[in-house]
């Protein structure tokens, strides 16, 4: 069963996260050979201030 994660920072919408999640199955399903539903997508809205690269939190840029 593929699962797949994404973390990203929020304000995306739900229709962004429905095309996605359609191309991403739809993908996953013809390279990996498997069926929709064994295909499981989390995404994982952040705030910025919990979300640090290089020492810095991604808000204080």
């Amino acid at each position: 069963m593929p699962h797949v994660r994404i973390d990203w920072f929020q304000g995306r919408t739900a229709e962004q996260k429905r095309e996605l999640a359609e191309v991403l199955t739809r993908e996953i399903c013809r390279i990996g050979r498997c069926e929709p539903d064994a295909v499981g997508i989390v995404f994982t809205d952040v705030d910025k201030e919990n979300w640090a690269r290089a020492g810095k939190l991604f808000a204080d840029s």
